[in-house]
């Protein structure tokens, strides 16, 4: 997701307002998508648009380590913030789940379409030019995600856009029982503990975890609405059948399992203070 630089005025009533264009570049084989700055805001491997190229991108889809066997590609899939569209691609043409991403930013959804093998919409995908912030407050939306990918950040990738717990509860709102949520933290203005304990306030410490930080900073977090975690060997099975059904779309399953870890205490020592 991107946000606008800023909104004309005319005649003293606001015009249309002016945005962050999409701006592309290539290395080896790989596109990436910018909002006119350095900061890379999605990739997609030229010859191989279904598989999910960027590290964190890999681990935003843990959370199918949450979901058994049969219900994996069950239900309606939700991406905040389209980025190169990696997450839409995948939910939709590989694992062909109800799929619909929302995106504030037309010229991303632009070159999406243009660039990024973003079909049209169809039957099973829905892309939306909204704010993310409307559309999960929107009661017609309450409770009809079983997955919810957050992935909010401006042109200068300092910190999420939306970030705060009234924001995350309106994400559990979404969700319905047993929905997850996978959410980036990353950002130089960022701060992971401050982030995660907002999430962990809204939906409790015990239906929160986080991967460990990739090398470029980026940390997932996974939260459930009213998920019982399996017991080890079950998730090692979850890993091995989802590795090798989809490693080569770039999803290595048994690497999140080593990656995956509850809060931290200064999370929850955090939680407390901040109660």
């Amino acid at each position: 997701m991107s946000i606008k630089k800023k909104t004309k005025e005319t005649g003293g009533r606001a015009a249309s307002p002016e945005w962050t264009h999409a701006t592309l570049s290539e290395f080896d084989g790989v596109r990436f998508l910018h909002l006119d700055s350095i900061w890379v805001q999605g990739a997609m491997r030229i010859r191989k648009p279904q598989v999910l190229e960027l590290e964190y991108i890999q681990r935003m889809m843990a959370w199918m380590l949450w979901r058994d066997g049969e219900s994996l590609r069950e239900g309606h899939a939700v991406q905040l913030g389209l980025g190169a569209a990696a997450l839409t691609r995948f939910c939709h043409k590989v694992l062909r789940m109800q799929t619909t991403a929302v995106e504030i930013n037309p010229t991303v959804i632009a070159a999406c379409r243009s660039w990024f093998h973003l079909p049209e919409d169809d039957e099973r995908l829905s892309v939306l030019n909204q704010d993310a912030a409307r559309w999960v407050a929107d009661p017609a939306n309450l409770q009809t995600v079983q997955v919810l990918n957050v992935d909010l950040y401006d042109h200068d990738a300092a910190s999420p856009v939306l970030d705060d717990e009234d924001f995350y509860a309106a994400c559990r709102g979404v969700l319905a029982d047993g929905g997850l949520m996978t959410v980036n933290l990353f950002g130089r203005a960022a701060s992971f503990a401050r982030s995660a304990a907002r999430i962990a306030r809204v939906f409790g410490s015990d239906q929160v975890w986080s991967l460990a930080p990739t090398k470029e900073g980026n940390t997932v977090v996974v939260a459930a609405r009213g998920v019982q975690v399996p017991d080890r060997e079950e998730l090692e099975r979850r890993a091995d059948k989802i590795e090798a059904r989809y490693g080569s779309h770039g999803l290595p399953a048994r690497k999140w399992l080593r990656l995956v870890r509850p809060l931290p205490m200064r999370i929850i020592e955090l939680m407390a203070e901040e109660a």
